[in-house]
């Protein structure tokens, strides 16, 4: 991972004030910064040996960040056929201020062969909570799932939070540079990941 800095504009990206570094000068990787109406900006990402999902958080609106705090630890099963898929978390913030994570994990399939993808909320950027499987498939399917990218619909939240989520696959885990499939999914919920629809492929 590289030292972060973080820079924020106010005149929409025309001009940048001073980097600051976290607390701690911490080494992450794909951190998200995500301003929160309050002020405050939640940054999740992942730590520089993609061992721990982890996020820092300012509370001034950038002008200082604190030091990373553990989201959760990554459980990861590597792709097949040499495949670069770093466990680079994706994150989006609803109208009311929580903001969702997503990260490939296989702590949900058994002997760890195969990742799903997992969400994690928070509204403090201190406490999350509990790690989810997102119902992609059964736990019991050989499709590998990495690589998410998340939005949240505007406006929506809570509750009724519309959450969209992409991410590539392979639907035979145990391919190799010969056989193995890459696809791209989707999978949408309207109820803030409480639930999920049927999964689409997008393309192969």
């Amino acid at each position: 991972g590289d030292i972060v800095y973080l820079s924020v504009s106010s005149d929409g990206g025309t001009t940048w004030g001073t980097p600051v570094q976290p607390s701690g000068k911490p080494a992450m990787f794909a951190l998200q910064p995500l301003p929160l109406s309050t002020g405050t900006v939640i940054a999740p990402g992942s730590d520089a040996f993609n061992e721990n999902i982890e996020s820092v958080t300012s509370t001034d609106g950038g002008k200082t960040f604190g030091a990373p705090v553990i989201v959760s630890s990554i459980s990861k099963h590597t792709a097949a056929a040499g495949l670069r898929d770093l466990v680079l978390p994706a994150s989006a913030v609803d109208a009311a201020n929580t903001v969702y994570t997503v990260w490939q994990d296989c702590r949900f399939r058994t002997k760890c062969a195969e990742n799903d993808l997992v969400i994690s909320t928070t509204t403090d950027g201190t406490t999350w909570s509990a790690v989810t499987r997102i119902p992609i498939d059964d736990v019991t399917s050989t499709v590998d799932h990495f690589i998410p990218g998340l939005a949240v619909e505007p406006g929506t939240s809570g509750s009724s939070a519309h959450l969209g989520l992409t991410y590539y696959y392979y639907p035979e885990t145990s391919c190799t540079k010969a056989t193995c499939q890459l696809e791209a999914g989707y999978i949408s919920s309207t109820d803030g990941g409480a639930t999920w629809s049927a999964a689409t492929q997008l393309s192969d």
